[in-house]
């Protein structure tokens, strides 16, 4: 009996765990769309109430905002407020089917679109999540995507190219194939749909058969003979009609296509609408004021277990009563786990901007060299967590401007921006080995190599093709 008790709890902390941790990962336009699909599950609801997510007190319709959460204690200058905001009239894709109607009167600074290139936009997910080499690596495969996002170019050039082993530049190609569109960097429509699946199996159930039917009956598949996929794969038909079903609904084998691909539309090729996960403000719009900083939970309403459905359970037999059980058990889990999820959040969001304060008002001069295991140690928790917190998310500053929250932990972004600096107000062009030494005397000790290969992220020419066009752009 201590046996089954001890196995029961150790499976209904993992579900919990894991959950959490997926949730974690999800940015604001993923949470949405898991909380949509998880409320196709009777025994969870979503109200019309609005409470503040972290006090429960009731919102008037008029408060976008809980007004004691979302306000400082002390006033102080220096103090930071951390809330959850489950607003979301910012979002207009979150806004269902009364979103042209609803969204017209917006103020147009809560948006902002930036023109981004599909290597662009791969490249700002990745890049902080690499080593200095391997950034560079990095840099140079996602210049070789095609416009569906597959790769066009042979690794073993590439290993070559920076005299690395082929399995270092591998490795750089799979933490690509696992940012936003998933599967870009890959070589085939069939290995970019394997990676996606290896992604969606994490966090929920994959019908049988349809990892088989990508390697072995793709040709198939795209004709429809499902019949003719069950003799060659030995499968029941039923099994290739669902594991069909499951690909066309899931599974994208050109990854970019859609945003940047042959069917995309002209808007599409100049911007990509970056959406804020995190909002970081002054109060009340006063620069001298304490930072306000808005975690986003993309809600209209409150989550909460369907009363009838819990009353329906007690009166059920049987199946009927077990299916009930497992229906409530799941809806109870999701909204434990979110709200773990915001707590976690809130945590991190708290300690990053107190450390990052300078950076977040000055610009990235300030910013100061954290990473994700300090975080970690500080907080208490393991660092795959924070990892999984921090990925995919974008934080709005308060000059409006967007980035990753990723970027807060890039340890050599000042120095970047001191070496850009320095170049800009150059008369004529330094050398690396004087650019370095320009950066000492500003406190950034970094070798001349290391100049070198910031100058080369930043897209920079070396002094003599500087001095060259110097002299060609002269009258």
């Amino acid at each position: 009996m201590y046996q089954i008790q001890q196995t029961s709890t150790r499976t209904i902390i993992t579900a919990h765990l894991t959950q959490t941790m997926s949730l974690l990962h999800q940015s604001v336009e993923e949470l949405w769309q898991k909380i949509q699909a998880e409320l196709a599950n009777p025994a969870l609801e979503l109200t019309e109430e609005r409470r503040c997510p972290m006090c429960q007190r009731l919102l008037r319709p008029n408060e976008s905002a809980c007004p004691i959460c979302s306000k400082p204690r002390e006033n102080h200058p220096d103090e930071i407020v951390v809330f959850i905001s489950s607003r979301d009239d910012f979002l207009p894709s979150f806004s269902g089917e009364h979103a042209d109607e609803e969204n017209n009167d917006l103020p147009e600074e809560r948006f902002f679109s930036e023109p981004l290139s599909l290597p662009n936009y791969v490249l700002r997910q990745v890049i902080f999540d690499l080593s200095h080499e391997d950034q560079l690596i990095a840099a140079h495969l996602v210049m070789h995507l095609d416009e569906d996002g597959l790769l066009s170019v042979d690794l073993e050039e590439v290993a070559n190219y920076f005299h690395v082993p082929i399995s270092r530049v591998e490795r750089v190609r799979r933490a690509i194939q696992r940012v936003d569109p998933i599967g870009v960097g890959s070589f085939t429509p069939q290995e970019a749909m394997l990676v996606q699946l290896e992604v969606l199996g994490e966090n929920q159930a994959v019908p049988e058969a349809v990892a088989q039917l990508i390697q072995d009956g793709l040709d198939e598949l795209g004709k429809r003979h499902y019949a003719e996929l069950a003799r060659k794969l030995h499968l029941p038909l039923s099994v290739v009609k669902e594991a069909a079903r499951f690909i066309s609904e899931n599974l994208n084998p050109y990854p970019a296509r859609g945003h940047w691909g042959d069917i995309r539309t002209p808007s599409e090729v100049s911007q990509r609408t970056l959406t804020p996960d995190v909002i970081i403000s002054h109060l009340n719009d006063d620069p001298q004021g304490p930072l306000v900083v808005e975690i986003i939970l993309p809600l209209r309403g409150t989550l909460r277990i369907n009363p009838i459905y819990r009353q329906a359970l007690f009166q059920a037999e049987g199946e009927t009563r077990e299916e009930l059980r497992n229906d409530l058990e799941r809806a109870s889990l999701f909204i434990k786990c979110l709200q773990q999820r915001n707590h976690t959040l809130l945590r991190l969001m708290r300690r990053v901007v107190e450390l990052q304060r300078d950076y977040i008002l000055r610009g990235e001069r300030y910013l100061r060299p954290i990473t994700r295991n300090q975080i970690a140690r500080e907080l208490g928790l393991h660092e795959s967590t924070i990892s999984r917190a921090v990925a995919q998310k974008n934080v709005q500053l308060p000059n409006k401007r967007i980035v990753p929250l990723a970027s807060f932990f890039d340890r050599n972004s000042n120095v970047r921006s001191a070496l850009r600096e320095i170049i800009a107000s150059e008369s004529s062009p330094l050398s690396d080995a004087e650019l370095a030494e320009r950066l000492r005397q500003q406190g950034f000790k970094v070798a001349r190599r290391t100049v070198a290969k910031y100058r080369m992220m930043e897209g920079i020419l070396p002094a003599h093709l500087r001095r060259s066009s110097l002299r060609s752009s002269t009258p």
